[in-house]
């Protein structure tokens, strides 16, 4: 899980995530990663693939507190608390990969510069799929007061509104009906 394995890397502790977040498909999901006081006022930015070098960038502040969007994923950084956020709206089965938390450090930007990286494993759960929504948190505080926020829709499998119907139907006459049985043959 450590993204500066083999790296001599000294900015590797000074950023932070959750390292693995689960959404549902069609929520929002949010993903927090904190870095270290040293780092604010630089550009952060969200990308995605295997390996933080070479990842292909989506979004990225430009080193200020404002909102920047690019299509359904935005990013902020909030200096006061030393935190990103990105936000993932309208998550779907495609958004389920590998992402990195990155820090603008280079001052040539491009795919081969070695900046400050924190890998978030991205999961998203079909929303057909059935849900217990007791079981899935809401907030989960991970490593150093970082915490995602996942946004929980409670989804009904099918198979429970058919098995209502059969129960009431099917299954409560037969048990009326064998019960009524077993009353007259005892009488």
């Amino acid at each position: 899980r450590d993204s500066c394995a083999g790296y001599l890397n000294l900015g590797c502790l000074a950023l932070t995530g959750p390292g693995y977040v689960k959404g549902i498909e069609g929520t929002t999901l949010h993903v927090h990663c904190r870095y270290d006081v040293g780092y604010k006022g630089y550009k952060k930015y969200w990308c995605r693939g295997e390996h933080d070098i070479g990842c292909k960038n989506i979004v990225g502040t430009k080193g200020g507190e404002t909102v920047e969007r690019n299509g359904h994923v935005s990013i902020r950084d909030h200096a006061d608390d030393l935190t990103m956020t990105v936000t993932m709206e309208d998550l779907q089965e495609h958004d389920a990969g590998t992402y990195w938390c990155k820090i603008q450090t280079m001052w040539i930007w491009d795919e081969l510069s070695r900046d400050v990286a924190e890998m978030v494993k991205v999961n998203v759960i079909l929303a057909t799929t059935p849900v217990v929504s007791t079981l899935l948190p809401t907030t989960h505080t991970f490593r150093q007061n970082v915490s995602i926020e996942v946004s929980t829709l409670y989804t009904r499998s099918p198979l429970t509104g058919l098995h209502l119907l059969l129960l009431v139907f099917l299954k409560l006459p037969v048990f009326l009906s064998i019960l009524c049985a077993v009353f007259w043959v005892n009488r």
